[in-house]
C-alpha cells in the first residue's frame, strides 16, 4: 500500500484546523500539522484531531512551513500539501494522488481553473490570479492554469528539487519553476475551493504584488532572456529610431546641438549591453541546468578531453 503524508501549514487556524485534520486522515496515512508560530490553540487542536504538530517558535512563512513538513515526510511515497483554513476539500485526495500512483505525474496540482470554472472566484482574486499565472508560466516554460494552488501532490523523489529558498507565499511559482527546471512531469487535476472561509492572514494585493516580484527576480535567473534580452532589445530598437529622428532633424536644421543623438546613441549601446547579458546568461543557465541534470556530463566531458590528449601526444 502506498504511504501517504499530509502536510497542513497553519498559522492560526484554530476554528477550520479540527475539521480539516479529521477529513483528510480518512485518505492519507498521516497528518503533519506545521505549526508556523500560531498564538491562538492551533497546536492543542490538531494534536485532538490526532494530527503530529511540528511548532516553529515564530511565525516564519509559509515556504518555511512546506520546507519543515517536507523534511518530516520525507519517508513518505507521496506528500500533499493542502490549506489548513478549510478552502479545500480533503475529499479530493484520491483524486490528487492518482496520477503519481499510475506513473503519469511526479507532481499533481489542484488547479480551481483547469475547466475554465471561473464563476466562484472574487473577480479581485482572478485578475491577480491571472497576471501571476502568466507570470509564472513565463518564469516555468509550463502551462499551468492555476500557479498558487496550496493543494498538490508529489512523489518523493520530486522532494530534492526544490529549493525552498522562498519563505513566504511565493513558494508555490517557485515549486513550479523548480520542478520544471528538473524535469519534471506535472499534471494538473480540477478541484473546487471554498471562499466563504477564507482565512488568509495577507492583504490580497500585498500578497500578489509580493509574489510577482519574487517570480520577476526568479526571471533573472531562470529565464535571462526575457529579463535581460528581451528589454535590452527593445531599447535598442527605441534608440536606433530615435538616434535616426534626431540626427537627421540636426542635419535638417532643426536643431542646433547632438545631445539628443548622443543620448539615444548611449540608450542603444545600453540596450545592447543587457541583450548580450540576457545571452550570455542563458547560455551559463544552460549549461549549469545540463550538468546538474546529466550526472554522465562530467565523465563525458573527460573522456573528450582525454581523447583530444592522446591524439596530439600522437
Amino acid at each position: 500500500m502506498t504511504k501517504i503524508t499530509a502536510i497542513l501549514p497553519a498559522y492560526n487556524e484554530e476554528v477550520s484546523l479540527g475539521s480539516v485534520v479529521l477529513n483528510t486522515k480518512k485518505y492519507v496515512n498521516n497528518v503533519i500539522v506545521i505549526d508556523d508560530g500560531s498564538t491562538d490553540s492551533t497546536v492543542e487542536i490538531a494534536e485532538l484531531a490526532g494530527a503530529e504538530v511540528i511548532s516553529h517558535p515564530s511565525n516564519k512563512g509559509k515556504g518555511a512551513a512546506l520546507k519543515t513538513g517536507f523534511e518530516a515526510a520525507k519517508t513518505s511515497e507521496i506528500i500533499v500539501t493542502i490549506d489548513s483554513d478549510g478552502q479545500h476539500d480533503p475529499k479530493e485526495i484520491p483524486k490528487l494522488v492518482a496520477p503519481i500512483i499510475n506513473g503519469e505525474a511526479d507532481i499533481v496540482n489542484g488547479s480551481r481553473y483547469i475547466n475554465g470554472n471561473k464563476k466562484d472566484t472574487p473577480s479581485y482574486r482572478r485578475v491577480g490570479q491571472t497576471v501571476l499565472d502568466k507570470a509564472t508560466n513565463l518564469g516555468s516554460g509550463l502551462e499551468i492554469t492555476d500557479s498558487q494552488s496550496g493543494y498538490r501532490a508529489f512523489a518523493r523523489h520530486a522532494v530534492p528539487a526544490f529549493r525552498f529558498s522562498s519563505v513566504n507565499f511565493g513558494i508555490e511559482s517557485e515549486m513550479l519553476m523548480d520542478a520544471s527546471n528538473a524535469g519534471l512531469r506535472i499534471k494538473e487535476v480540477e478541484i473546487n475551493v471554498r471562499y466563504d472561509v477564507d482565512g488568509s492572514t495577507k492583504h490580497p494585493v500585498s500578497h500578489g504584488i509580493g509574489v510577482l516580484m519574487r517570480v520577476i527576480n526568479d526571471l533573472e535567473f531562470q529565464r535571462p532572456l526575457y529579463y535581460f534580452t528581451l528589454p535590452g532589445a527593445i531599447i535598442v530598437i527605441t534608440g536606433v529610431v530615435l538616434g535616426l529622428l534626431f540626427f537627421g532633424d540636426y542635419l535638417g536644421g532643426g536643431s542646433r546641438s547632438l545631445l539628443p543623438t548622443i543620448l539615444a546613441i548611449m540608450m542603444t549601446m545600453a540596450g545592447g549591453f543587457l541583450a548580450f547579458t540576457g545571452i550570455i546568461l542563458d547560455s551559463m543557465s544552460r549549461m549549469i541546468n545540463r550538468v546538474v541534470n546529466d550526472p554522465n556530463y562530467d565523465i563525458r566531458a573527460s573522456e573528450i578531453s582525454s581523447t583530444k590528449v592522446k591524439q596530439q601526444g600522437k
